[in-house]
């Protein structure tokens, strides 16, 4: 028992040395294979010798398990965020901010990783807490997760009374790029960006999950300490580095702003050959004294600035333009790109909406391009690059007919759309089960276009209401699936049918008609046979619905076809009653909000849905009807526009608070 004992402290001392070497200092000594081995040896001592298992053994970075949720950690020390500047003006008004404070000072400039703020504790040495940014105030143990990260040290390299820091949990570009490729294949919605995927993964309560993700962190700061001695940011990071600590890179001392400011071009430069994304350069004073003496606002330090670098526009070549066919018949033309990374992901392919579009910009096949993300978000060309032209360019051309079904294909009066006139198009058929299925129509988990497609190929389906009627067997049998995967499908589609009665009205397709909208209609039409029987008159009476969605949904279940899939729909369980927009609160009735910013473990699209389950409106911009602004991190533009107005924002606590009030 004695030599088991030895031997367990043996391996879990040369693992957590090796594991240091490859995740954190990117200096391997062994083989994987060789790494794996004594992970397995260690493993399977500890499971007979359970007494002389070491609390960090890194044995618990590979045991998944499920928690039922996620409890709320104050911080002692606020996670703030940090005011942006988007010019060199910016910068230098925030350094004059600082001299006229406290005098010279000395800066520090590093990499602003896109990735999601994390704040890690350790007792004697020991993780026993990690937590998400929250607000800045609360936030969620995800401990377990945080311990699958091979580059945060379980146990320090010497024992530190007690040490809290802040880090930024982030996903590499390669490993993204692996995961949405993988997702893919298995019809499922990509990530947008690493971001969104490294905070996705971490908030996952499967913590098996958060383990395949292969996640990463930086350490940027020291939040509290007790037991170790610093007077600069510099030396912090020094001190962070030898008990084991993954630093953030770049951080040298300037001497002054022009110094620092240099850095961050520079930084800026080589910002496409990092392995990892940022969206900035941070700006943050050395000295920890003069930071105390400058001190905070409410929620940013006046110590520090994040210069946020200008949308990333990207050069590629324009390989082909193909076409598209939407659900409602729509063509769209669509480039076929030479692939480019452009704000933390691949694009390939962008939408380039009508032949207007196309002719204003002069855009030909063959064309070099430069494309950006609109938002960050949506990848979009903005122009062309006409001193690449050789002449062997090729002007683009909308079909005259259908390339799905061969119908005509004829201009809509009053728009720059096209449209197929064919009413069996295959294509557009396919584009309504994609949107029937999709997240924010009935939302139908692991039925992805392949599948989809795989299950008209078979013959499986020919409308929506086909799909309450699948067979497990037949699914079972088709490749890439089997009995589990399609267990776990027809779960999925058997749990769609308890969707409320505006999302099967969004999930219909009706031209012009949106979320939005449905949500907006099913408040007065409360059950799918009044919402059948709504008049065009009816439907204008309500606040925000336009003439031409009234006229087509009147036309829409005017239709023998259209009310014959609703009764079969209805017959195989699909629930046709509005329920969940009854108002929890009569306070916010009347009150319009907006949303603004980001926000950890909650989307805008989930606030919004608050705001209209307890009665109030959710508004996309700013202006002097507005009652309150929702504020995120990275507000921007809207924040300013509101506190011009002298409109009351809201963190979202506070919104919470209100509902919670309220109720």
């Amino acid at each position: 028992m004695e030599q088991a004992k030895l031997r367990i402290e043996e391996l879990t001392k040369l693992l957590t040395y090796h594991s240091h070497q490859y995740y954190v200092l990117d200096n391997p000594e062994i083989s994987d294979y060789e790494y794996d081995m004594m992970l397995r040896e260690l493993k399977d001592l500890e499971e007979k010798y359970p007494q002389f298992r070491d609390p960090a053994s890194p044995t618990t970075r590979v045991i998944g398990n499920v928690a039922e949720g996620f409890e709320s950690v104050t911080h002692i020390v606020p996670m703030q965020s940090l005011n942006d500047a988007f010019s060199k003006e910016e910068v230098l008004d925030f350094d004059k901010r600082v001299r006229d404070a406290v005098g010279d000072v000395e800066y520090v400039t590093e990499y602003k990783i896109d990735g999601l703020s994390v704040s890690l504790e350790y007792e004697n040495g020991l993780f026993v807490r990690g937590s998400t940014r929250g607000d800045g105030v609360t936030g969620e143990d995800v401990t377990e997760n945080l311990k699958t990260i091979n580059s945060i040290p379980l146990r320090l390299t010497r024992p530190v009374s007690f040490l809290e820091v802040r880090g930024e949990v982030f996903m590499s570009k390669s490993t993204f790029d692996k995961l949405n490729t993988a997702r893919e294949e298995k019809g499922q919605s990509l990530f947008a960006n690493p971001r969104n995927a490294a905070a996705g993964s971490l908030r996952q309560l499967d913590s098996s999950i958060a383990r395949e993700r292969n996640l990463d962190i930086f350490i940027f700061n020291i939040q509290r300490a007790e037991g170790l001695e610093f007077s600069t940011h510099h030396e912090g990071l020094a001190l962070l580095k030898e008990l084991g600590f993954k630093t953030v890179q770049q951080n040298e001392v300037f001497k002054n702003i022009e110094d620092a400011f240099r850095q961050v071009e520079i930084i800026g430069a080589e910002r496409d050959d990092l392995p990892f994304e940022i969206d900035g350069a941070v700006i943050k004073v050395n000295n920890l004294a003069l930071r105390e003496e400058l001190g905070s606002t409410a929620k940013c330090p006046r110590w520090a600035v994040a210069y946020k670098y200008p949308p990333e526009t990207k050069k590629t070549k324009l390989i082909d333009i193909f076409i598209q066919v939407g659900r409602t018949g729509k063509i769209t033309p669509n480039a076929l790109l030479e692939p480019v990374r452009v704000a933390g992901s691949v694009i390939s392919k962008t939408t380039l909406h009508n032949i207007d579009f196309i002719r204003e910009r002069d855009i030909k096949i063959g064309d070099s391009v430069y494309v950006r993300k609109a938002g960050d978000i949506i990848p979009e060309i903005v122009g062309v690059e006409p001193r690449d032209r050789t002449g062997k360019e090729i002007e683009f051309y909308m079909p005259e007919v259908c390339p799905e079904c061969g119908a005509p294909v004829a201009r809509v009066e009053g728009e720059a759309a096209r449209r197929c006139t064919g009413d069996s198009c295959p294509a557009q058929l396919l584009r309504r089960l994609m949107h029937y299925v999709s997240r924010d129509a009935m939302d139908i988990e692991g039925l992805g276009p392949a599948l989809l497609e795989k299950f008209l190929d078979e013959g499986f389906i020919k409308s929506p209401a086909d799909l309450y009627t699948l067979e497990k067997e037949k699914i079972a049998a088709l490749d890439k699936m089997g009995e589990k995967s399609a267990e776990n499908l027809l779960a999925a589609i058997e749990e769609s049918k308890t969707r409320d009665l505006y999302r099967l009205l969004y999930a219909l397709g009706i031209n012009l008609n949106g979320l939005k909208s449905s949500k907006t209609i099913c408040k007065r039409f409360t059950t799918m046979d009044a919402l059948m029987g709504a008049t065009f008159e009816e439907l204008t009476e309500i606040p925000d619905i336009g003439e031409k969605t009234a006229q087509n949904i009147v036309d829409y279940f005017s239709l023998d076809e259209n009310r014959q899939l609703i009764l079969r729909l209805i017959e195989l369980g699909v629930n046709d009653k509005s329920e969940v927009l009854t108002a929890a609160s009569a306070e916010l009735s009347g009150k319009k909000f907006v949303v603004t910013g980001k926000f950890d473990g909650i989307s805008r699209d989930e606030i919004v849905e608050l705001i209209e389950k307890n009665g109030g409106e959710a508004i996309g911009s700013v202006s002097k009807k507005t009652d309150f602004l929702i504020v995120g991190e990275n507000a921007g533009s809207k924040l300013a526009k509101a506190e011009s107005l002298g409109i009351k924002t809201l963190t979202l606590d506070e919104f919470m608070d209100m509902i919670n009030t309220e109720e």
